[in-house]
């Protein structure tokens, strides 16, 4: 599990150009209220996520971040619908470029970051590979269909009623008088 090491708010703002340059590490938090998709597709609004994150040249002379997120967020459980916590875990490995075109030359290890020019939105960055982190399906650990379909962990017996129709066939099938 990730952790980190001090308990400071992440800045939301950055220039990633100068920091892959100087080689600038952050570390801290964010909490999930100022994450609004993130918010939109879990549950809770509370949490936070610790990020870690180093902005530095890559060995091909690209400005890249390199970097993990981890958050425990509430999703739906698709067996029981009740509320189940999830680990998301995202390991962040982004080229910064300008446009697409620089974008197409990045190597395959890296994904693009396309950052304007000057400061950028270092909470949309996280969001989003958050985001594509998100498991396609949420489910409890331990069974959870159980509490629900059996009472004492054996099978609840289905007392089967008597079909109407019987009473059709009956009245059918009976002698006319």
């Amino acid at each position: 599990m990730f952790k980190t090491t001090s308990h400071k708010a992440l800045p939301r703002q950055a220039d990633p150009r100068k920091f892959a340059q100087q080689g600038v590490s952050l570390e801290g938090f964010i909490l999930t209220s100022e994450l609004p998709r993130i918010v939109e597709a879990t549950e809770s609004n509370k949490g936070e996520i610790q990020v870690k994150l180093e902005f530095k040249l890559s060995e091909e002379g690209k400005r890249v971040v390199v970097g993990h997120a981890h958050a425990d967020m509430v999703l739906i459980c698709q067996r029981c619908l009740e509320p189940v916590t999830v680990p998301v875990e995202s390991d962040i490995s982004l080229g910064i470029v300008w446009d697409e075109e620089a974008a197409a030359k990045l190597p395959p290890h890296f994904e693009p970051w396309i950052a304007g020019e000057g400061m950028a939105d270092l909470y949309d960055m996280i969001e989003e590979e958050l985001l594509l982190s998100l498991p396609a399906v949420a489910y409890h650990e331990e069974p959870c269909i159980d509490s629900k379909l059996y009472s004492s962990g054996k099978p609840v017996e289905v007392k089967r009623e008597k079909n109407p129709f019987q009473v059709l066939e009956q009245l059918k099938s009976s002698p006319k008088s």
